[in-house]
């Protein structure tokens, strides 16, 4: 997907999932993005409707070390999620650019972390996404390259993460995806969509995790 319609659709989305929440930022806080879902629950022997804000769900992957990485290894953590494919021939490795210094500026931060989801896990096998990453200098455990059944990539992208991940064989590469950046918070809450192509979109997605990150300081 050229970078140009990426950073359109991207607009787009962040438009909508704002409208959405019906929400803005209040004394300085993010907003809470994604559509509010309805949980029925007990009060006083009484079942009741109330409405809770979307969170990313339990998943279950497998990182470059080969180790199992599920919702619970970002207990505690704010994180910056994406999805991208080695052999991409078109903005992932201005994504990645992007996204290594995302990880260069909160380097050793235990409250950060980021996660970048291959959506091409036939060729982005355990060995490859190691390799990728120790290329990008990237060591540790702070930034986790994560592959899985393809199913389950595309289904937590597209219905969590809410961002466009599909195949497409007449794309470059074979996949279409988004090149957003998510912020996630401590509570699995997404709190911001960037365009992650462009050096303006992640000097705006450090800056909010500055913001989150002192939100859990107060």
């Amino acid at each position: 997907m050229p970078a140009s319609t990426s950073a359109n659709n991207l607009l787009v989305l962040l438009g909508l999932l704002v409208g959405v929440a019906g929400c803005g930022p209040s004394n300085n806080r993010l907003p809470v993005l994604g559509e509010k879902q309805a949980v029925t629950k007990t009060v006083n022997g009484k079942e009741v409707v109330d409405s809770v804000d979307h969170t990313i769900p339990n998943f279950r992957f497998v990182s470059q070390y080969n180790d199992t990485v599920t919702a619970n290894t970002l207990d505690g953590k704010i994180y910056v999620a994406d999805f991208f494919f080695v052999n991409c021939p078109t903005i992932c490795p201005k994504m990645k650019t992007q996204m290594k210094r995302v990880y260069d500026r909160y380097k050793g931060n235990p409250d950060v972390m980021m996660l970048s989801h291959t959506i091409d896990p036939e060729h982005d096998s355990v060995a490859v996404l190691k390799e990728f990453a120790e290329n990008l200098g990237v060591s540790g455990r702070q930034w986790l390259f994560v592959t899985g059944l393809k199913e389950d990539i595309y289904e937590i992208g597209q219905k969590s993460y809410m961002v466009t991940a599909a195949e497409d064989k007449t794309a470059p590469g074979g996949v279409v995806h988004s090149g957003a950046f998510i912020l996630i918070d401590k509570e699995k809450r997404v709190r911001g969509v960037y365009d992650g192509t462009t050096e303006e979109g992640v000097n705006k997605l450090m800056g909010d995790i500055d913001k989150l990150l002192a939100e859990y300081t107060q």
